[in-house]
């Protein structure tokens, strides 16, 4: 047979699979008993592409063509075919559209003290926002008051003031106003008031912006395979035949063990074994984060308002993820005759390696020039930890805070070792040196022990040494217990330069779900004897705390309270504390329906059929559902569940659309008294907007779910078409039957 074989013969469509995998109808031709496919053919059921000829002529290759059935299966060893890579285990979940709702909050936290003068503090955010985006400003405020007459002292200081807008499908924002710089580990930030715009990973939390570990395999059949990492199953489902990829979410820094379990379709078992190192510190390949910064310097932040440098500053950050284990970045900043720039990168250059990180920079302001070095290392898992890292500089080494305070230190070196002794406790050891330019060196070296001694108790030991001045040490041994009803004891016995303390501490935490809460402790430190004492509740509205306070030669009372205010959605709402987006929950007005986040009741209605749920999270799906089963039988609810989606600490407004209804069940017969026949329809209120047809049940029934006062009641019949006119009860209750209206 010649290659012109192909093109001769007849076309058939065949149900085609190739080593169990389903390829749906596939055309080919055939010719003298053999089966030809085309170059596109054989892409499509993964047979590679090479000289055009019969399929039943390529080696490793099984034919089975079932004439009757028109089905193809083929099979061969997944070296002779091309089924590409199928990629598993990684949700791709749809970013969801955030709803934006116009609004007001404050937040606001209180404290008041009183010893030989009375003190009140307080600070607060005013957050204004709408589709456009947010604008918030936080200040403080001082008033003390000495028992000297006449004399008195009142401050107010603005914090930070800004603008900021949000373009989530781009993960972008950008800020007009009070922020900070952005920075890198061998960096510094710096208060800015000006024009900042970047990159935000949080406005899309579903995508992952750290390196997957990634899992191979191959499967000649179809198989079902489990993932296990570290011992614990993280995935579980089916492969097709052909190459695999496992992509799973990193829920494991460090270092790690990874083992794949296949099982194919006739109950074959593999195992595959595997070591990875996953740090969540570096960027997905091909992912890239950056930040721009241009204003000026805010200087004496929190003691004046409005104290600016008169020179502009720029900076700005970037950073790639060159491959899943390589990030690059770079920094730069200027001001006036100030230059300063350098990159670092973080490398992981094997599967159990760790991670190595090094930077680079120099800076040159009025002629003076200086450059910093930075290299670290890092390796971890269950057992052992290790991380070490040295930054320093030389020459006059400078960046744009060095202009409005401290230089950046000289030398900057910290080392830790962690050692997992299972039934001996967690053992550390760290060495910290460091030194600020024209100072002396400042050398500690630290230990630390911990064990679980039951499943509520815990012992701790701590020792900090000051290499370059013995007198210049502690130790401290620390018992904690832990109680029923989230009470917790604590006992510490520390030697401090030469002087021995005690320390005990016993305290209640506020419940999450709301409660009392209280804190009671004890310190003596050679002789001076301190104490003090505090009782707190924290409800849906806020928390409010109060308490007394013993120090050597001073003892005061105090007070204090949190929450926050939210006008939005018609209705003006107390609660706790306000970090993040919230959801203003309407039932069009029908008061006492319990609320849910979760599938966990927060709360009910209130008498205008609104309620305030707070403590969702920005930019994701929080499923917020309500229960009807008190609700009045005449009541009609378009939905019962939703997901709230509230943008950057914005709230958003959700309704589930109950109405009241007018039911009524009508009884319908001709003027003999017979029941109209079942099927016919019935049409109310004909011509008018409130127009309803629904077809008529046994024994001449007909149900609506919303009757007028007054009514005309038409009806369809095999014969014809039949009228009547009735009127709603004025008292009636839950779905009154009216009639029987005879239909003339």
């Amino acid at each position: 047979m010649n290659d012109n074989a192909q093109h001769e013969g007849i076309d058939l469509y065949l149900d085609v699979t190739v080593n169990g995998n389903p390829k749906g109808l596939v055309h080919f031709r055939f010719n003298d008993e053999k089966l030809y496919a085309s170059p596109a053919t054989r892409r499509q059921i993964g047979i590679p592409a090479g000289e055009t000829r019969a399929l039943n002529d390529i080696p490793q290759l099984n034919v089975d063509y079932d004439v009757q059935q028109q089905t193809l299966t083929l099979t061969a060893p997944l070296s002779a075919l091309d089924l590409g890579t199928t990629e598993v285990g990684r949700d791709n979940v749809e970013q969801p559209q955030a709803s934006i709702s116009r609004g007001l909050l404050l937040n606001y936290d209180l404290y008041a003290a009183q010893d030989d003068e009375t003190r009140l503090n307080t600070w607060s955010e005013l957050r204004a926002f709408n589709a456009a985006g947010v604008l918030s400003s936080t200040q403080l405020s001082q008033n003390t008051t000495e028992s000297t007459p006449g004399y008195q002292s009142n401050g107010f200081t603005r914090l930070d003031t800004n603008w900021r807008s949000s373009f989530p499908d781009k993960m972008l924002y950008v800020s007009l106003g009070d922020t900070l710089t952005s920075a890198l580990s061998w960096s510094r930030s710096t208060r800015i008031a000006g024009l900042q715009i970047g990159t935000d990973f949080s406005l899309q939390p579903y995508q992952p912006t750290t390196p997957l570990p990634a899992f191979f395999g191959s499967a000649t059949l179809p198989s079902s395979v489990e993932l296990y990492v570290n011992g614990v199953r993280n995935y579980n489902g089916n492969v097709p035949a052909g190459n695999f990829e496992i992509n799973t979410l990193p829920n494991i820094n460090g270092a790690g063990n990874a083992q794949v379990t296949m099982t194919d379709a006739l109950g074959r078992t593999t195992v595959q074994n595997f070591s990875f190192y996953n740090d969540q510190s570096l960027l997905r390949k091909g992912l890239t984060e950056w930040s721009a910064e241009l204003g000026v310097v805010r200087e004496n932040y929190g003691y004046t308002s409005f104290d600016y440098a008169s020179k502009p500053a720029l900076s700005a950050t970037w950073r790639h993820g060159v491959s899943n284990t390589f990030t690059t970045a770079a920094h730069g900043e200027a001001s006036d005759s100030l230059i300063n720039g350098g990159i670092s990168n973080d490398w992981v250059p094997g599967p159990r390696s760790g991670t190595i990180s090094a930077a680079l920079a120099f800076s040159g302001d009025e002629g003076k020039s200086g450059a910093l070095y930075s290299l670290g290392y890092r390796w971890s898992n269950d057992i052992f930890s290790f991380n070490t890292s040295t930054t320093a500089t030389s020459g006059d080494y400078r960046d744009i805070a060095t202009a409005y305070g401290q230089a950046p230190p000289e030398l900057n070196s910290n080392t830790v070792v962690g050692y997992n002794a299972q039934a001996l406790g967690n053992f550390s050891v760290g060495y910290l040196q460091f030194r600020y330019p024209h100072d002396s060196n400042l050398r500690y070296v630290n230990a630390n022990w911990s064990k679980a001694l039951t499943e509520k108790a815990w012992l701790n030991l701590g020792l900090n040494q000051n290499l370059d001045d013995h007198q210049d040490s502690s130790v401290y041994l620390m018992l904690t217990v832990s109680l029923e009803n989230n009470r917790t004891v604590s006992g510490t016995v520390q030697r401090t330069n030469n002087e021995t303390g005690y320390m005990m501490n016993a305290s209640q935490m506020l419940p999450s779900e709301g409660g009392w809460g209280w804190n009671i402790a004890a310190n003596r430190q050679a002789s001076d004897t301190s104490g003090q004492g505090e009782v707190g509740y924290q409800g849906r509205y806020g928390k409010v705390y109060t308490g007394f306070n013993r120090v050597p030669d001073n003892h005061y009372a105090y007070a204090g309270a949190t929450g926050s205010l939210v006008m939005m959605g018609g209705g003006l709402f107390a609660a706790r504390e306000i970090n993040n987006g919230f959801a203003v929950v309407s039932t069009q007005g029908v008061p006492d329906v319990p609320v849910m986040l979760e599938n966990n009741v927060v709360g009910t209605s209130d008498d205008d059929g609104l309620l305030l749920v707070t403590q969702l999270n920005s930019y994701q799906n929080n499923q917020i559902s309500i229960d009807t089963m008190n609700l009045p039988a005449n009541t009609r609810v378009d939905h019962v569940n939703t997901a709230a989606v509230p943008a950057d600490r914005s709230g958003t407004l959700v309704e589930f659309g109950i109405t009241t209804t007018q039911p009524a069940l009508i009884l319908l017969v001709d003027a003999q008294g017979r029941a109209l026949p079942e099927g016919s329809q019935a049409t109310l209120n004909p011509g008018q907007k409130s127009t309803d047809t629904v077809m008529i049940g046994f024994d001449g029934m007909a149900y609506f779910d919303m009757v007028s006062s007054h009514n005309t009641l038409e009806v369809t019949l095999p014969g014809g078409k039949c009228a009547v006119q009735f009127d709603y009860p004025r008292q009636a209750k839950g779905i009154p039957q009216i009639g029987p209206l005879v239909c003339r």
